[in-house]
C-alpha cells in the first residue's frame, strides 16, 4: 500500500484548520486515514504547528511520500534534518550523541529565528501604534485648532455685533437729544 502525508481540512469557510495524517494515495483529502500525527493552523502569525515529531520521522523513514506542504512543515519542524543526521550515523559518519548535538544546536537556532522574529513583530507593532498615536494626537490639535478658530470668528462677530447695536443706541441718543434740546 502506497501512503501518503497529507493535510486533511477542517474548519469553517474562509477559516481553515488542517490535520497532518497518513492515508492511503487513493484516499480521498478528507477522507479516510490511517493516522493522525499533527495539526497545522495557518491562521496565526506564525503558523502554529504540533506535531507527534516521533510518528512522522517513523513514516518518512518507511517511505510516506509528503505533500508539497507537508514536506515544508515537517522541514521547518527538523523531520528531514533528524532522518539526515540518521542517516549519517548509519553510514558511521558519526554516533548517535553527535547527531543528538547537531539537531539539539540546529533545533536552538531555530528558536533564537523565531524570538528575534516574534521581537522584530512586537517592535513593528509598537511602533506603527505609537505612529497611529501621534498622527491622531496631530489630527485632534488640527482640529482643535479649527474649533478655536471658530470660537473666536464667533466671539468676534458677537463683538461686532454688540458694539453695532451700541453704535446704534448712541447714535440714536445723540440724535434724539439734540431735537430735545
Amino acid at each position: 500500500m502506497a501512503t501518503k502525508i497529507r493535510l486533511q481540512r477542517h474548519g469553517r469557510k474562509g477559516y481553515a484548520f488542517y490535520s497532518i495524517v497518513i492515508a492511503d494515495v487513493r484516499a480521498p483529502r478528507d477522507g479516510k486515514f490511517t493516522e493522525k500525527i499533527g495539526t497545522y493552523n495557518p491562521n496565526t502569525n506564525p503558523a502554529t504547528v504540533d506535531l507527534k515529531f516521533d510518528r512522522a520521522l517513523y513514516w518518512v523513514e518507511v517511505g510516506a511520500q509528503p505533500t508539497d506542504t507537508v514536506r515544508n512543515i515537517l522541514s521547518h519542524e527538523g523531520v528531514y534534518m533528524m532522518k539526515h543526521l540518521r542517516g549519517g550515523v548509519k553510514k558511521g559518519a558519526f554516533d548517535e550523541a553527535a547527531a543528538e548535538a547537531k539537531f539539539a544546536a540546529w533545533k536552538a537556532g531555530k528558536q533564537k529565528g523565531l524570538l528575534t522574529l516574534e521581537a522584530k513583530i512586537a517592535a513593528d507593532k509598537k511602533a506603527a501604534e505609537a505612529a497611529k498615536m501621534a498622527a491622531e494626537k496631530k489630527a485632534n490639535e488640527e482640529t482643535a485648532k479649527k474649533v478655536a478658530e471658530k470660537k473666536a470668528a464667533l466671539r468676534a462677530a458677537e463683538a461686532e455685533a454688540v458694539a453695532e447695536t451700541v453704535a446704534e443706541a448712541t447714535e440714536g441718543e445723540t440724535t434724539e437729544t439734540p431735537a430735545e434740546a
